[in-house]
């Protein structure tokens, strides 16, 4: 079959048609595919070409090398924006936002597959698609609480929408999650084994209109197995045999617990419910265990993220996509500005001697990433000291920066 390479711009995003199919492939595979500004802006270029060939039926969203689809955004210029130019950080989450709104207004059916490492970004790239497909190797993640924010790319959208508290643990926690989770937590809708992606690629270089997607994707589609070990449907396709290898998800077998403790009002209340389990389960609760590991990373994370990220997720409840990109644009960019006292209203005085007094998500990507010391000195300290008005502060405006909007 005759494939037409697409120019891109970039030598990070590669594009071609193939048949019936548009093909990105991001390629970058040396930081697992993480997005900086030219590989969003091409990734955008491409969508563009495709949307307006009526020849291309459809879009397939890969990532280059062995590791994964995208491991998230380049923390490195966001870090960059908190040191000193905070308008380079916001011009990327301005491009970011702006294209993961596009993927969830694309005319076409879009279908990420959603292999290895899909973090942060990756998330923002995959998941406002229509057919997104996970495999054995996928481990799907938030980790932004980690290092000192709340989740973006909208998922704040997506996790209220889980079922019971299951987005409120995601967010919190940051913790990575199998294919079968993901599937489970409606962050995908199909399990296909990486050994079949190529069959499915070559079926959906051949179709003719919307239909046609839904009919290979269902034949590809195969069972996850629950922690019982029962068979339940990775989609809502014809369940066929197990996938082998696709290891059985925790999140519905958890369910109860995550319920009861992840739906208390409050951070504070969230941990020390979790705490309970874990200390009532005694040895049964040793590492390894998904409350064991919960409880551990939450008492890792950022407190002003994990507030932050509470609140987010309430929010979006209420909120479209769009607003929830909107609201992703202020938490960042009040993020990267640092603590201000005053909010919206802040006097260029006030922003200018609290301008990123020791803020977590500088804080947070320098011991992650940076320094790699993994010993994060979060400012404040305790979840007591993360009060409701600096929680607040984050959902205003940023000075500077108005509110982002999209294209009709």
């Amino acid at each position: 079959m005759a494939v037409d390479a697409i120019d891109t711009g970039s030598e990070l995003v590669l594009a071609e048609r193939a048949g019936a199919l548009g093909v990105v492939t991001l390629n970058r595979p040396a930081a697992v595919n993480a997005l900086n500004l030219e590989m969003v802006q091409g990734m955008h270029q491409a969508l563009d070409v495709f949307a307006a060939d009526d020849a291309v039926r459809a879009v397939l969203v890969r990532g280059a090398g062995e590791r994964g689809l995208c491991a998230g955004g380049d923390v490195r210029v966001i870090y960059r924006g908190t040191i000193e130019e905070p308008a380079v950080a916001m011009e990327f989450f301005a491009a970011e936002y702006r294209l993961d709104h596009a993927i969830a207004c694309f005319p076409k059916p879009y279908i990420p597959f959603m292999d290895g490492l899909v973090l942060g970004g990756g998330v923002g790239i995959s998941v406002p698609g229509s057919h997104r497909i996970v495999c054995e190797s996928t481990r799907l993640g938030m980790p932004e609480t980690g290092i000192g924010f709340s989740p973006d790319v909208g998922g704040a959208y997506f996790l209220a929408r889980s079922p019971g508290a299951v987005g409120r643990f995601l967010s919190l926690t940051g913790l990575q999650v199998c294919g079968a989770d993901a599937v489970y937590a409606g962050l995908a809708d199909a399990f296909v084994p990486a050994s079949q992606q190529g069959a499915l690629r070559a079926e959906l270089e051949q179709v003719t209109c919307a239909g046609d997607v839904d009919d290979a994707v269902e034949r590809y589609s195969l069972s996850v197995p629950d922690t019982d070990g029962r068979q339940r449907s990775a989609g809502e396709g014809t369940v066929r045999d197990t996938a082998e290898g696709a290891g059985a998800g925790r999140l519905e077998a958890a369910r109860g617990w995550i319920d009861e403790a992840f739906s208390h009002e409050t951070v504070e209340d969230i941990l020390e419910a979790l705490q309970a389990r874990v200390e009532g389960a005694g040895e049964a609760a040793g590492q390894g265990t998904l409350e064991r590991e919960a409880l551990d990373a939450m008492r890792r994370n950022s407190p002003t993220g994990m507030k932050t990220a509470l609140e987010a997720i309430e929010r979006a409840r209420q909120l479209s996509l769009a607003d929830t990109y909107r609201q992703d644009y202020r938490l960042c960019g009040n993020a990267v500005l640092g603590n201000r006292r005053g909010g919206a209203h802040a006097t260029e005085v006030e922003t200018r001697e609290l301008v990123r007094p020791g803020h977590d998500m500088r804080e947070g990507i320098r011991a992650q990433i940076i320094d790699k010391d993994r010993n994060p000195r979060w400012k404040p300290a305790t979840l007591e000291g993360v009060t409701a008005e600096l929680v607040e502060s984050f959902f205003a405006e940023v000075p500077g920066f108005p509110d982002l909007e999209f294209p009709e």
